[in-house]
């Protein structure tokens, strides 16, 4: 056990976590020349594209360090804020961290919250400063803000440079001298953490784990404590590029198990591994449900394919255990699927690949964040509402709540009153306001989610050419004024483009929405009226012209009476087409609402 060694990777998006964990396998002798190319743990198509990590991934990797062999443990973490638990699950199932920070971009708000995160589970960091080789640098001044927040010595800082190799094997050595071994006992009865889990279509789900006390063996009859439910361990093993299959996994190592699980819904991140005849009695503290943030409508093109799309979905949730929907129907778009994902970069991600790795295309709707509604009969239980029609009718409302978060915001100082004026356009009030250096402000607002849904992220970046990094965590509900504007197309109320804002907004986003469906939806033989209305009280129109035959043009001269009667005839037939024309909706126009401010 005292040569083992387990760490994770911390940053914000974009510092080289990827690239740094290239360069100590390579430089650790785990990945061939042959095997090497560049983010070699992001195995994902859109992961690679997109340059970010979505999944963790753990690997393990041998090092002789002064005549004696180290077994090293390192797993890999994604820095976007929609991933936020399976960093927290990663950072549960280590030792230590490397904590990555750009030279040229100095600390980001994600490095703290992540850093924070590992804190609380006492890791010992060691921070690493990242890009030294790019001429907009700035080694000194990035090292002191690193000094100033982790109260750490000048020297404790290691520069590196993952693209050229400098620094790595000063990185391998301080993991080896100054993390910790793993505590642990091995003659108690098992405990593992399990941090990921994958999906293999042969063998059903890989389950990732570290254990804490005990050893678990091949053939062992295991127990999954969140879920109650036994199995046999049908293969444990460790995690190389490949697997390797070991006969017992010994306390304070990581690595796989497979048991035959075909449900995803089985196998929980962050659950606790004992031995079902002699079980542990303490599960290890910090299992949660993932709690989905945002939800939207995802419907199929065709409605042929909504057995086609079930599959698909089960699949994914296979694969991406954060992923819940349960089956809706629309008036509009047929029957599909109400998902629940933990934010925007989730949402696009899960449709790209529905697209990608399933062939189906799909039309998503308004997403939306649920809202706790009362009603005047039972003011004290809440009831649910993941979809605008779940809204109870205004007359029976008593107040609806929605949630807040606490978003961190670090900026340049010259972008302050701009990302101000953003905040508090989007409902935001200001809480603190710290000058982390003269250049460098954090500002913290407490800001209701359904604000941030849509475009705000975009927007954040725009107002601070983009300088600005962002992150936030839910606090809870706070009452709210909000109401449910529906949009209505030549009278039809069309129930996927339902929206919930609050009272002030109302007005502004419900004109907006008609502007611009009326450029999107094509034009008929009859004046399509376009309306925004919060109950019976219309608050905007317009109108998509209709079509017109010149029926005149074959009256030359003669009584105007001739023309007049003419023009009639077209009149009736336009209103009795109206009564019975049908306006079909372009995929453009659902995702258009999100993009109200372009």
């Amino acid at each position: 056990m005292k040569n083992i060694r387990n760490f994770c990777i911390i940053a914000h998006i974009d510092h080289g976590k990827s690239t740094l964990a290239d360069r100590l396998l390579e430089a650790t002798g785990t990945v061939t020349d042959r095997e090497k190319q560049d983010q070699l743990l992001d195995n994902m198509d859109l992961e690679r594209e997109r340059g970010i990590t979505i999944k963790s991934h753990a690997i393990q990797m041998e090092y002789v360090y002064k005549g004696e062999n180290y077994i090293l443990n390192l797993i890999d973490t994604p820095g976007h804020v929609d991933f936020s638990y399976e960093v927290s699950r990663s950072i549960a199932a280590c030792e230590g961290a490397l904590l990555i920070v750009d030279a040229a971009q100095s600390i980001q708000a994600q490095t703290i919250s992540n850093l924070y995160l590992a804190l609380e589970n006492d890791l010992e960091i060691i921070p690493v400063l990242n890009k030294v080789d790019l001429p907009s640098a700035n080694v000194e001044e990035v090292t002191d803000d690193i000094v100033d927040l982790l109260g750490c010595k000048a020297e404790e800082v290691i520069p590196a440079s993952a693209k050229t190799g400098l620094g790595i094997d000063e990185i391998l050595s301080a993991i080896i001298e100054r993390i910790p071994p793993p505590k642990g006992n091995p003659d108690e009865s098992l405990q593992a953490l399990i941090f990921d889990s994958v999906y293999n279509p042969f063998r059903g789900v890989e389950t990732y784990f570290r254990v804490l006390n005990g050893e678990i063996r091949k053939g062992q009859h295991i127990k999954f404590m969140a879920t109650g439910k036994s199995y046999f361990a049908d293969e444990v093993g460790t995690l190389r590029l490949k697997q390797f299959p070991r006969d017992v996994i010994k306390t304070g190592d990581v690595g796989y198990l497979i048991t035959g699980i075909k449900e995803a819904k089985e196998v929980k991140v962050g659950d606790t591994i004992t031995d079902s005849k002699s079980p542990t009695v303490n599960m290890i503290a910090g299992f949660e449900d993932v709690k989905p943030m945002v939800f939207a409508g995802i419907y199929p093109v065709d409605t042929e394919d909504y057995e086609e799309l079930r599959n698909s979905m089960e699949k994914l949730q296979l694969n991406d255990a954060s992923l819940v929907f349960v089956p809706e129907s629309s008036m509009a778009l047929g029957f599909g699927f109400r998902c629940g994902f933990l934010g925007m970069l989730h949402l696009e991600i899960i449709q790209e690949r529905l697209e990608r790795e399933f062939d189906m295309t799909v039309i998503t709707t308004v997403p939306n964040v649920s809202y706790h509604a009362f009603s005047n009969k039972d003011p004290e239980t809440p009831i649910l509402v993941n979809n605008p029609s779940d809204l109870p009718d205004p007359s029976k409302l008593n107040r609806v709540e929605e949630p807040y978060i606490k978003a961190t915001i670090i900026t340049k100082s010259d972008f302050v009153g701009s990302v101000m004026s953003l905040c508090i356009e989007k409902r935001g009030e200001i809480t603190n306001q710290t000058y982390l250096t003269t250049e460098r402000v954090e500002l913290t607002f407490d800001m209701p989610l359904a604000e941030i849904v849509f475009d705000f992220y975009d927007r954040l970046k725009t107002v601070s050419k983009g300088y600005a990094s962002f992150d936030y965590s839910p606090i809870g509900l706070r009452m709210s004024h909000l109401v449910k504007v529906d949009v209505l197309l030549n009278g039809n109320i069309v129930d996927a483009l339902s929206a919930l804002l609050h009272r002030d907004n109302a007005y502004d986003i419900g004109k907006k929405i008609c502007e611009k469906l009326r450029q999107l939806i094509p034009r008929q033989q009859f004046d399509i009226p376009i309306q925004a209305a919060i109950g019976a009280k219309i608050i905007a129109r317009e109108t998509v012209k209709a079509l017109r035959k010149d029926v005149t043009a074959k009256c030359y001269g003669g009584d105007i009476s001739r023309k007049r009667k003419l023009l009639e005839k077209q009149k009736k037939g336009k209103k009795r087409m109206r009564q019975v024309g049908n306006v079909e909706i372009p995929q453009e126009a659902f995702m258009a609402v999100l993009k109200l401010n372009d």
